[in-house]
């Protein structure tokens, strides 16, 4: 079994579930899930976790990411962005200026209605499910952040800008807002995700590049390994007393490292260095409980 991330450049017509069913396929392994649902659209960078580091998945959706999209002003849409029904349209009169300083006032924390056309789920259903039944439910506003949004390109009823921004962010959403507020309308052009964690478009790769490193055996190299995911994490090596209490899932005493703060993650190798997983510290019993274990005795 394979037991990694690969960093998947998702490209437009292909949902999130598409990649990973055809990741199944090329890589003849079902233990495989992605971090995030990118709209099928849009394209760029999809980190998809497999064997073993599926359990990364929920930490790496949790992630900060980072999107190129392009806004078009003057078009209101139902889904807003242009695959949807156009229900306004007005003429665009604002200036650059006024455009630049509404954007870069959604800087910062913001409260954000999820759009009808969403995965996510309202009473057991999927609003974009009741979206297209013609139903509209009430959704609450979610917070969000804004950590970063540059202006890249100008050129009116068209803005191309990168955002930075916090997990369960809808980059449709924020283009519908900017319209909103410019009084304009607005809706999402295109899209882009450039960055998810270290993952970097730059590095992504096509299902196509996939297969054919399968086929050349060079798969591996560009897999990034769990150990790697949590590179950022201080190592603790236990003695060879205590690899059966490892080994069995139990918690180890913190027999050095005891200056670390409360709550402190390390990555815990047993005596002969096999990677075990992530554990943290507690500082009240003087020793490392479990967090999260990837691998078992059976696995070396």
């Amino acid at each position: 079994m394979i037991n990694g991330v690969i960093n998947v450049y998702k490209e437009k017509g292909y949902t999130s579930h598409d990649v990973v069913a055809k990741l199944r396929g090329i890589l003849r392994q079902k233990k495989i899930g992605h971090t995030g649902t990118l709209d099928p659209e849009a394209e760029g960078v999809l980190p998809v976790c497999l064997g073993k580091a599926t359990k990364l998945c929920e930490l790496l959706t949790d992630k900060t990411k980072t999107y190129e999209a392009v806004l078009r002003l003057g078009i209101v849409t139902d889904t807003q962005d242009m695959t949807g029904k156009v229900l306004e349209e007005h003429p665009v009169s604002v200036t650059d200026e006024e455009v630049e300083r509404t954007i870069l006032s959604f800087l910062g924390d913001q409260e954000q209605i999820p759009p009808m056309y969403s995965a996510l789920k309202v009473n057991g259903r999927k609003l974009y499910e009741l979206a297209r039944e013609g139903k509209e439910v009430e959704r609450k506003p979610r917070k969000v952040t804004f950590y970063e949004i540059k202006i890249l390109e100008m050129n009116l009823p068209l803005v191309r800008f990168s955002v930075t921004c916090s997990k369960g962010t809808y980059i449709r959403t924020l283009c519908h807002d900017i319209g909103a507020k410019l009084g304009c309308g607005g809706c999402m052009e295109s899209l882009l995700r450039t960055q998810v964690e270290r993952f970097m478009l730059k590095d992504s790769m096509k299902l196509s590049a996939i297969e054919a490193a399968v086929k050349e055996g060079t798969f591996d190299t560009h897999l990034v390994t769990i150990e790697e995911m949590f590179s950022h994490y201080e190592e603790v090596v236990v003695p060879k007393e205590m690899d059966k209490l490892l080994h069995n899932g139990n918690k180890v005493p913190a027999i050095t490292h005891q200056n670390l703060p409360d709550k402190t993650r390390v990555r815990m190798y047993d005596s002969n260095r096999h990677f075990i997983g992530i554990y943290e510290y507690q500082k009240r019993r003087e020793c490392f409980g479990v967090h999260t274990i990837f691998f078992t005795p059976q696995d070396f």
